[in-house]
């Protein structure tokens, strides 16, 4: 979950606790927020929503701990109209990473180019919403939540800001901002202290779904009610994103045909690499300043030790985030010829648990590109080695830039071509997000 030591102020008390930063910070950090407030030091969070949902923190008893919450199905509610309105204001949560005033911490999110690993970043916003969540449908009369609270999709990650310094104290803040009847957005928003002042550095949308303590049906949350202009903006927001995201489900390529125009451009890509030596459909040579799709993969295999395990005892899905960015940033990195820097992260789905003791395989392709601009998408599926069998559980998208003009890259087979199309409409996406 978030850092060993990442340190968290909620607007919700969850079990008559605050969480905020407890060391007073000096230039390059965050001023003291203590003042005036009892504080606490919460040195693993990952414990903390342990406690919320009563798992084991121990792997020995993690069977024991999970048969214990199937009793608190009963606690759940029979529908939504059950359960209490929330505000934005009960889930607003501050979450405060102290690098500038804690050297350990540091070391951990520091890369060899003296800048932060984004792909702890990932781990931190994927607990973080996690926790937003479960204060949004915390109920404190109960002293362990009945809810299961998973991460199905992260919607949209822009950058604002390409520079993280090593060195000084990071801010995230966030609140929920719309509900469905299962489901839940979270917004967050990552700050960082420099130069005596904090300046934004990212925006993330996660969607996070309920289920029932054994994790096998979709269980009601809280309804949302907006109060004021800024609020209301949020929720319709929302329900944009929930309308965007079903007519671009409907419109993917695994189900239906491209578009006359990608027909088209796929089309004039395929003649561009005919041989007009041979003028055969067969004679296929690349372009000038150009490179077949296929020469543009990376590839990685994670054996999913317990020691990544969530708070349900599966792979955290904060951990599959860094591994696939890790593994694209280092795709864009061969491909480009020199150190890329992250634009957006799009459309994260989680499609199916991973399970402790899997074999994952991670495949990064390089699917896109434009001037200087690599399209990134990463697959994820675990392997039974017993059976043979493999089973897609995440697909990644990652837009990055660097300093010079990349080669194109140019899809040689049909399945390829769909790849590039994809990779062009979630281009093509970001860059309308970035206007």
């Amino acid at each position: 979950m978030l850092a060993s030591r990442l340190v968290l102020r909620s607007a919700v008390s969850l079990s008559s606790r605050t969480f905020c930063i407890s060391s007073s910070c000096n230039q390059g950090k965050a001023p003291d927020v203590n003042e005036g407030n009892r504080d606490w030091l919460v040195s693993n969070v990952r414990n903390r929503l342990r406690e919320i949902v009563g798992a084991s923190t121990n792997w020995s008893d993690h069977q024991q701990a999970m048969e214990e919450r199937t009793s608190l199905s009963s606690l759940l509610a029979k529908s939504q109209d059950d359960l209490p309105v929330k505000t934005a204001k009960d889930s607003y949560t501050e979450a405060y990473l102290p690098l500038g005033s804690d050297p350990t911490i540091r070391e951990k999110y520091l890369n060899y180019h003296n800048s932060v690993r984004f792909g702890r970043i990932l781990e931190d916003l994927d607990s973080l919403a996690v926790l937003i969540c479960y204060s949004h449908t915390w109920n404190k009369e109960l002293q362990r939540s009945p809810l299961s609270i998973v991460t199905a999709l992260v919607d949209k990650i822009d950058m604002r800001k390409n520079i993280i310094y090593p060195d000084c104290d990071i801010k995230f803040t966030g609140n929920v901002t719309w509900v469905g009847k299962t489901s839940i957005e979270a917004k967050m928003h990552m700050s960082q202290f420099h130069e005596g002042a904090y300046s934004p550095v990212l925006d993330a949308t996660f969607v996070m779904v309920a289920r029932d303590p054994e994790n096998k049906r979709a269980a009601f949350v809280n309804p949302l009610k907006a109060e004021g202009p800024k609020e209301e903006e949020d929720f319709r927001n929302g329900e944009l994103n929930k309308d965007r995201r079903k007519e671009l489900s409907k419109a993917s390529l695994l189900k239906v045909a491209p578009t006359a125009d990608e027909r088209t451009l796929i089309h004039s890509l395929f003649l561009n690499t005919l041989d007009t030596q041979t003028v055969s459909f067969r004679s296929r040579k690349l372009p000038p300043n150009s490179l077949w799709m296929e020469d543009a993969k990376m590839k990685g295999l994670e054996i999913c030790h317990p020691q990544e395990r969530n708070i349900f005892n599966r792979i955290f899905g904060g951990f599959l985030m860094r591994k696939a960015y890790e593994l694209g940033w280092a795709n864009a990195c061969a491909f480009g010829g020199c150190r890329p820097t992250l634009v957006a992260v799009d459309d994260i789905l989680f499609q199916k648990p991973v399970e402790i003791g899997s074999l994952l395989m991670l495949s990064s392709q390089v699917c896109y590109t434009q001037d200087r601009y690599i399209q990134l998408r990463v697959h994820t599926e675990v392997l039974d080695p017993l059976t043979g069998q493999h089973n897609t559980t995440n697909v990644f998208h990652f837009t990055f830039r660097v300093d010079k003009e990349v080669p194109a890259v140019v899809p040689r087979s049909y399945g390829e071509s769909m790849l590039y199309l994809d990779g062009k409409r979630h281009f093509d996406e970001t860059m309308r997000g970035q206007a």
